[in-house]
């Protein structure tokens, strides 16, 4: 079969797209990289010897990025379904973010430590099916909040991925009870076309 000239077009704009070029060339494992890299200079969150959770982390950009600002004194963990080449200094685990086994194992990777910075860029298997996709994309975010509710220390601040539509002002409303303040980011390296958002919570309040 013939690609589809979508696909075609797809393919050619993100074989040229800036981003990925400069990845390529800086050693990050995607363009994601800036993503990270725009929102926490912006915001500050990065500091050495931090402990550092990146949820929906391969194929390991972001854990790339954290990695080189929390220095040889920070504790890195990733996590994902799909599996991630290694990194140095980052303990990463392979599972289902949604299934208690894996998440189990993420607790016993900490040791009893909590997390200074909590970053999930985790999104479900697109189907095309907007409503879908939204809903599913919105539920991993409601369980990184979830984890954040129990592994983020009081004061420190998490950043999600999330998707414009019917469930997103809940979302956000949701994260509010949590967090100080909660602001909405739009890096620059997101694609024009991308419902993508980013909710960083500031400050998470003791409960």
């Amino acid at each position: 079969m013939k690609p589809a000239k979508t696909s075609k077009a797809w393919m050619k704009a993100h074989v040229n797209d800036s981003f990925v070029q400069r990845a390529r060339h800086e050693g990050y494992r995607s363009r994601a990289a800036y993503k990270l890299q725009e929102i926490a200079e912006r915001d500050a969150l990065f500091a050495r010897g931090m402990t550092i959770v990146d949820l929906g982390a391969a194929p390991g950009s972001w854990s790339q990025v954290a990695r080189e600002q929390v220095g040889e004194q920070g504790h890195m963990f990733a996590l994902d379904i799909l599996p991630m080449q290694p990194l140095p200094g980052v303990t990463f685990i392979q599972g289902d973010f949604r299934e208690d086994e894996v998440l189990s194992a993420l607790r016993q990777a900490l040791a009893g430590r909590q997390a200074d910075l909590v970053i999930s860029d985790m999104a479900p298997d697109l189907t095309g099916i907007r409503v879908s996709d939204q809903a599913h994309a919105m539920y991993l975010a409601e369980l990184a909040l979830l984890f954040c509710q129990e592994h983020l220390n009081p004061g420190k601040n998490f950043l999600v991925k999330a998707f414009q539509g019917a469930s997103f002002e809940a979302f956000r409303q949701s994260m509010q009870t949590s967090f100080e303040k909660v602001v909405i980011r739009k890096p620059k390296a997101s694609r024009d076309r991308s419902k993508e958002l980013y909710l960083l919570g500031l400050r998470k309040i003791i409960c």
